[in-house]
């Protein structure tokens, strides 16, 4: 999987995780995604924080710092579609 569609995949499921911290569903899966990110592209002390529209990620490569954003609105489609769904919220 290529680092950004992992890094898209992680920073939307890490914000349902963080919203749901009883959904054990979606605690597993960004494990998963972190876990992704640690071994096939080397990357470390993952992290994100809101500015504006945006979710910036941060974390490093290696030893090289990174950082990259993703739009507010499609990292929280997820949540927002999980929230909808009544199955999800008894």
């Amino acid at each position: 999987m290529k680092r950004d569609d992992a890094l898209f995949n992680w920073i939307q499921i890490q914000v349902v995780a963080d919203a749901r911290p009883d959904d054990r569903s979606a605690q597993d899966t960004a494990s998963f995604f972190l876990e992704l990110l640690r071994e096939d592209h080397q990357m470390t002390g993952l992290g994100y924080r809101i500015e504006g529209a945006w979710y910036i990620v941060f974390g490093q490569v290696a030893t090289v710092e990174w950082e990259g954003r993703f739009p507010a609105e499609l990292v929280e489609a997820l949540l927002h579609a999980i929230e909808s769904e009544p199955k999800y919220n008894q």
